[in-house]
C-alpha cells in the first residue's frame, strides 16, 4: 500500500495511557517521515482530517465511532488502537501499535471497508451509523408497536422494547446482546433485530443490500428516540417515518497484513474449544 505521509492523532486523554500511546506512536510516524497533528477534542473540528492520509484514534470502539461518520465522508482510513474494553474496532493493541506503526506509515498495512447505514426522519438530513440505529419510545420504558416495511412491502408490526437495525460491524455489539446475529464484516447486509418481542417466534431478519426499510409508529401519542451509534439522536415527531438504507459511503479501516478476524472474535468472546493442528 501507499506510505503514509500525513497523520491525524484522535486522543481520548481519559482513557488511561493513551496520552503515552499517541506521544509514541507520533515520534515513529516523525522518525519515518510523517507529518503528524493531533487533537483530544470530541467532536473533532470539522476539516481536522483535510488532506489526511490517515487517521489514528487511540481510545475505545466509543472514540472510534465519535469519528466514522467524518472519516468515512472524507475517505479518510483510521488506524484504531484500543484503550477501552473489547475493542472490536480498534483492533491494535497498545503493544501491536507500537510494535508494527513504523512499518504501516512505510506502507506495510491493508485496508478494509465497512458499510455504514443512512438513517434519516421526517425532513432531518441523513445521519450515517457504523455500528447500529436504534428505535425506542422516546420519553417511557414501554412497549411500542412499530410497523416496517421493505421496499413498500410490509415485513410485520413489531410489538416490542424497540429495534435494532445494525451493520455487519455492528453486530457484535447491541445486535449480539439482543440475541441477534454475527455477520462477517465483509458483508453488505443489514440485520434487523427486536429488543423483547412480545410475539416470541419474532427473530432477526437479515435484508439484502439495497433495500429500503422504513419504519413507522403503530401507536397513538408516541414520539420515537432514534439513536444512532449510541451517541447522536435524529428528532422524531408524531407521524415522521424513518427510512434507513445502506449509505454509499464506506469506513476505510487499517489493518495488518496478518489480521484474522475470527481470531479477534474468538479472543473477544472467549469462545471456547480445542485449536489443533492450525484448524
Amino acid at each position: 500500500m501507499s506510505p503514509l505521509h500525513s497523520l491525524a492523532f484522535v486522543v481520548n486523554a481519559q482513557k488511561s495511557g493513551a496520552a503515552e500511546i499517541a506521544a509514541d506512536l507520533m515520534e515513529l510516524a516523525i522518525a519515518a517521515g510523517a507529518e503528524v497533528k493531533e487533537t483530544h477534542e470530541f467532536p473533532v473540528p470539522a476539516d481536522f482530517l483535510t488532506a489526511c492520509d490517515a487517521c489514528c484514534v487511540i481510545g475505545g470502539d466509543g472514540t472510534l465511532l465519535g469519528i466514522a461518520r467524518i472519516a468515512a465522508e472524507a475517505g479518510v482510513p483510521l488506524i484504531g488502537v484500543n484503550r477501552g474494553s473489547l475493542g472490536f474496532l480498534t483492533t491494535f493493541s497498545a503493544e501491536e501499535a507500537r510494535e508494527h506503526f513504523a512499518a504501516m506509515v512505510a506502507g506495510d498495512y491493508e485496508i478494509a471497508e465497512r458499510v455504514l447505514l443512512s438513517c434519516s426522519t421526517g425532513a432531518e438530513p441523513a445521519d450515517l451509523a457504523l455500528n447500529d440505529v436504534v428505535i425506542k419510545d422516546e420519553k417511557h420504558s414501554r412497549l411500542v408497536r412499530l410497523a416496517v416495511h421493505a421496499d413498500d412491502e410490509l415485513v410485520t408490526t413489531y410489538s416490542c422494547d424497540g429495534l435494532i437495525f445494525s451493520s455487519p460491524t455492528g453486530s457484535t455489539a447491541y445486535n449480539l446482546s439482543a440475541g441477534g446475529p454475527l455477520i462477517h464484516p465483509g458483508a453488505e447486509v443489514i440485520a434487523l433485530t427486536p429488543i423483547c418481542p412480545h410475539t416470541l417466534s419474532n427473530r432477526s431478519i437479515i435484508f439484502r443490500q439495497d433495500v429500503k426499510l422504513t419504519v413507522s409508529s403503530d401507536g397513538a401519542d408516541t414520539s420515537l428516540l432514534v439513536a444512532v451509534d449510541g451517541q447522536r439522536h435524529l428528532r422524531s415527531c408524531e407521524g415522521d417515518t424513518i427510512e434507513i438504507a445502506i449509505a454509499p459511503h464506506r469506513l476505510k479501516l487499517v489493518h495488518r497484513r496478518t489480521f484474522d478476524h475470527f481470531s479477534i472474535v474468538r479472543t473477544k468472546l472467549k469462545w471456547t474449544g480445542g485449536v489443533t493442528n492450525g484448524h
